[in-house]
């Protein structure tokens, strides 16, 4: 078992180096002085190179084929980390170094002009520094795709959800697209019918949103002990191993968004602090993929904390922090507030029923810009077409539109869909807890997430990478992913059936 063990200590260190590349991008998007994006950016791509280096080095591939031979001495542990160990050096040594290191300057210093170009609506200024991006995305998923036997989509699609292929999205969303016009016109029009929604009355006090925040992160199960809360311009779950960041963005004009982003991002974060422990720096210990990672930040978000149960619980908080008075406060009220249906510019801001029509126009236009078949500079004509045809709306600029997020800049390319996928599982998972256990959701009511968080613990966070994604859902809800599940959730939460 010697080649097995090296194997082990290699992955530990590595593991070590991504820890503090984790904790220098927390850093660069919370307390980073903007002087300091250079140098920023040659310590992030030194790290990385260092990383890709130890994982490449020449004898890993030997290493691996010797452990392979040994396999029948190591347990089921031992066997998932073995596998997950080739993928991750299969996915390493088909990028050059060089190419590592130059994407990795590219990102940062997209991700710098990145946060100009969104607040002034200005494409034309990230275009040069976006257009490098997808050159050296479009290298990195074909050499991928070369080594895996893969297309560059694919391969990318890899990276994020291991396993995960553009024939396995592309049926789930054409069924949840084919519905989705269609259920967003009847839950606003269920909504008309209705009562009209009393508005909730600022100023929110930064402060106190901060303060309730984390009351809540503490309810659902975060351990503070462990990480913390901070402040971004998107909002994000980062940080390192054992120290978890989260980051949201306030506005004292309305709270609920900032909320409920600390909520989604929170679920994230039990998925980290939860992993096995004996696993940790060890690739099996690693979550099982994005799709599985953005369920359990969606399962707390929106299955959970925008149900009757936990609304119940959170009105009279919310009302005393915040000294609201009137009908406007009361749970009936505020779930009409956080259910309220209706197509927005942005998607972290987006409804439960309209925020899968914006990933379904970001994976069309980024499964054809990697493929070559839309030019980078036709991006916001396009894009804005493609939210006029889902939405019914007209983008006034680039800032509500395709630079509203971080990822293309960022060299998240194949990570969209992942969100949708997410949303999908999370009801999948959040309806098998439910039926498993009846305490969950009078639990919600009282703000007890200790039934929920234990069956996720136990069905999910403990699993690490122990299974595929589609054993640990067959494991966990009887069937591998559908559709129908969500769709279901969606018609009987906005439309009473």
């Amino acid at each position: 078992m010697q080649a097995y063990k090296t194997l082990e200590e290699r992955f530990a260190r590595i593991s070590s180096i991504e820890d503090a590349i984790g904790i220098l991008q927390w850093d660069a998007e919370t307390l980073m002085p903007e002087g300091a994006a250079d140098s920023r950016s040659d310590q992030l791509a030194t790290l990385k190179g260092i990383a890709h280096e130890l994982l490449t080095a020449r004898d890993t591939g030997d290493l691996l084929d010797q452990a392979d031979e040994d396999s029948g001495h190591l347990d089921d542990w031992q066997r998932a980390n073995l596998r997950e160990m080739r993928r991750i050096y299969l996915h390493a040594a088909a990028v050059p170094a060089d190419l590592v290191e130059a994407n990795s300057r590219a990102v940062s210093r997209a991700e710098l002009v990145w946060r100009e170009a969104r607040q002034n609506g200005d494409f034309a200024l990230l275009l040069p520094h976006l257009s490098q991006v997808i050159a050296f995305q479009r290298q990195t998923g074909q050499a991928k795709g070369e080594a895996l036997g893969l297309s560059p989509y694919d391969a990318l699609l890899d990276s994020y959800d291991p396993g995960l292929r553009q024939a396995a999205i592309d049926p789930l969303f054409a069924e949840l697209g084919a519905e989705l016009p269609d259920l967003i016109q009847e839950a606003q029009e269920r909504q008309k019918g209705l009562p009209a929604v009393q508005p909730l009355n600022g100023p929110f006090p930064v402060d106190d949103q901060r303060r309730i925040g984390e009351q809540l992160m503490k309810a659902v199960g975060f351990d503070f002990d462990r990480g913390r809360l901070d402040v971004s311009l998107h909002p994000f779950c980062g940080g390192s191993t054992g120290d978890v960041r989260i980051t949201t963005r306030y506005s004292e004009a309305k709270f609920m968004s900032a909320l409920m982003g600390v909520l989604h991002e929170t679920g994230h974060a039990l998925y980290e602090q939860g992993r096995p422990e004996t696993w940790r720096r060890q690739p099996v210990g690693l979550a099982r993929g994005m799709s599985l990672h953005e369920s359990q930040s969606l399962l707390i978000e929106m299955q959970a904390c925008r149900s009757r149960e936990f609304i119940t619980y959170l009105a009279p908080l919310v009302r005393e922090t915040f000294q609201g008075e009137g009908p406007a406060w009361s749970p009936k009220d505020l779930h009409r507030i956080l259910t309220k249906v209706e197509p927005g510019f942005i998607r972290v801001d987006a409804d439960e029923v309209t925020y899968p029509a914006h990933i379904l126009v970001r994976y069309e236009l980024e499964k054809a810009l990697i493929a070559g078949d839309l030019q980078i500079q036709d991006l916001p004509a396009v894009f804005n077409e493609e939210v006029k045809k889902l939405l019914g709306l007209t983008v006034p600029n680039d800032g509500l539109g395709c630079l509203q997020d971080i990822h293309w800049p960022g060299g998240a390319w194949g990570y969209f869909p992942t969100y949708t996928l997410g949303a999908m599982t999370a009801a999948q998972l959040f309806r098998a807890a439910c039926l498993a256990d009846a305490d969950i959701l009078p639990g919600l009511s009282k703000g007890d997430f200790a039934p929920l968080r234990a069956w996720l613990r136990a069905n999910v966070h403990a699993k690490g990478s122990l299974m595929t994604t589609d054993q640990l859902l067959v494991a966990a809800t009887g069937r591998p992913l559908t559709a129908e599940v969500f769709r279901a959730h969606l018609r009987e939460r906005y439309l009473g059936r």
